[in-house]
């Protein structure tokens, strides 16, 4: 008994390690995102063993095959913040089991492929929450996003969103483990020849179809479209040294220093600065700022340009009520009982040399670093612990352009680039172009800031728009409709990143009606969870 109990335990842990490996390499190995579309084959092999073989606990297997998973793709964030990694992983892997446990409940009440549709609704869902509403949101895992390398296989997305390749690898997966469990069983021999060739074509349909749609789907950008040329300057400041010892009359200078340096071209040209690269600018002052004061100066000398600067930017606020926790209060009441408090902003601004300016506040916040999720619960927290421990930052509730000589352009800062249907409101608003400013320097020379910058390529598909990226430490981008990289930066280096995009027109499928797979999906995973829980459980 105990040698049988081995040799499960010794199959469960190859099954674990193959799940993870091919689920991960997509994460790691540029093009092969093709792994995802067998990588949940392991772990259905390894739940179809368990419940033959009645293991007891075998929870805590898949569990550990989700850890596995997302501690090997998202390690990285540990650069930033270890426990905000530990937590992520743990957390995020807890929901997948989750879902995959109650897949095994409905499961043991229902029979057939009942059970398997319900886990592809059901994850979809969980997806869908993820992307919308989720206030504590981690959705880099997203199934779909395994083809950010691959764009020539997911010309579609244009039509079904990333979700659309969420269902994708989930029914290429349910497809061949179908056709492996019909051999295993024997029922296949007494299909006959129809059958046979039914099911191997269904699974051929399953697994090359959408790379077949792929390939008629190839996006032409039309001759006549008007252009823009622009200008990503990547300064290669190190974030602790950035909000560390270089005071930001230096970093001003060294950045207009490098754009000169370049050579600014003439005729209307867009200007991107990375995330956060001014600090401490006081919104009810904008005008005032010295680093506002600078740019308009250098804008003096190029009077066609219009920049696009990060900015770590604050709010003050005036009250006679105390501010919440989530606000940085400056002090008790003066003497008049009035409380002053800042509230923070992580914040794009768009000038040119009219002095005019515009200013958009990212939306999509980081959980922890400037989100405080269910302030009911962790505000008491922080009030235990002394305070201070989440971040506090405040979105924007409504997207809005920024605009370049009139031209709306939609402006994705950091981590609202991983959003995909949201970055579609954009678009909604009248972006021609969309551009993504971010600082992934935190998390230092790992697959973090390379999956980041890759998620881009899937936005500029699902949009059909050209996306500019400037990263303060890399990657910066021009990236074409169809998701191809037509120049980058390298990694780590300061540069100047310049080209010329195109200014579109016109909305596709996916930005038109939405993401019809999750709303779908939702509904159909309620509909068969309330179908599992009142239906008599199977003897």
């Amino acid at each position: 008994m105990l040698s049988e109990m081995k040799n499960r335990s010794g199959i469960f842990a190859g099954l674990t390690l193959a799940f993870t490996l091919l689920m991960s390499l997509p994460w790691l190995v540029p093009h092969m995102g093709w792994t995802a579309l067998v990588g949940f084959v392991p772990l259905l092999i390894m739940e179809r063993l368990a419940t033959e073989w009645k293991t007891r606990r075998f929870f805590w297997w898949h569990y550990l095959a989700f850890v596995l998973w997302n501690a090997v793709t998202t390690w990285w964030v540990a650069g930033a913040t270890v426990g905000g990694a530990v937590f992520a992983i743990l957390a995020n892997a807890i929901q997948m089991s989750v879902i995959f446990e109650s897949f095994r409940i409905v499961k043991r009440r229902t029979g057939g492929v009942l059970p398997y549709i319900y886990l592809a609704a059901a994850w979809l869902a969980w997806e869908k929450y993820y992307l919308t509403i989720a206030e504590i949101s981690w959705p880099w895992l997203v199934l779909g996003n395994a083809f950010a390398e691959t764009p020539g296989l997911i010309q579609w997305y244009s039509v079904l969103g990333h979700l659309g390749g969420s269902l994708w690898v989930l029914a290429a997966n349910l497809a061949v483990f179908g056709v492996m469990v019909a051999l295993s069983d024997g029922r296949m021999g007494g299909w006959n020849a129809k059958a046979r060739v039914a099911a191997f074509s269904g699974l051929a349909l399953v697994f090359f179809g959408p790379m077949i749609w792929s390939s008629c789907l190839r996006y032409e950008v039309p001759s006549d479209a008007p252009s823009l040329k622009v200008m990503a300057g990547q300064p290669n400041l190190d974030p602790y040294e950035k909000f560390g010892s270089l005071t930001q009359e230096e970093q001003d200078a060294r950045f207009l220093h490098l754009l000169d340096s370049a050579g600014v071209p003439d005729g209307p040209c867009l200007i991107l600065a990375p995330e956060t690269f001014t600090r401490y600018f006081m919104l009810d002052n904008v005008r005032g700022q010295k680093s506002f004061q600078r740019y308009q100066a250098w804008l003096r000398e190029h009077p066609d340009a219009t920049l696009i600067f990060g900015a770590s930017a604050y709010d003050v606020n005036v009250s006679y009520s105390a501010p919440s926790l989530l606000c940085y209060d400056q002090g008790k009441a003066d003497i008049e009982g009035r409380h002053i408090w800042l509230t923070s902003r992580n914040s794009a601004v768009a000038t040119d040399t009219t002095g005019r300016y515009e200013v958009f506040h990212k939306s999509k916040l980081v959980v922890g670093t400037e989100l405080t999720p269910y302030p009911k619960f962790f505000v008491p927290l922080e009030r235990l612990f002394g305070g201070n421990l989440m971040g506090k930052c405040v979105g924007q509730k409504e997207i809005s352009c920024l605009h370049v000589n009139d031209v709306p352009v939609g402006v994705a800062i950091c981590y609202e680039s991983v959003y995909g249907e949201y970055c579609t409101g954009y678009v909604r608003k009248g972006a021609r172009l969309l551009t993504v400013i971010t600082n992934d320097a935190w998390w230092g020379n790992t697959p973090g800031y390379k999956q980041h910058f890759s998620y881009s390529r899937l936005r500029a598909i699902e949009t059909r728009r050209y996306v500019a990226r400037c990263g303060n430490t890399g990657i910066s981008a021009i990236i074409d409709p169809s998701g191809r990289v037509l120049d980058r930066t390298p990694w780590w280096r300061q540069a100047v990143l310049s080209g010329e995009v195109k200014l579109l027109d016109g909305e596709t499928f996916f930005v038109r009606y939405g993401d019809i797979v999750g709303r779908v999906s939702v509904f159909l995973f309620l509909l068969l969870a309330a179908a599992a829980i009142f239906r008599p459980r199977k003897r």
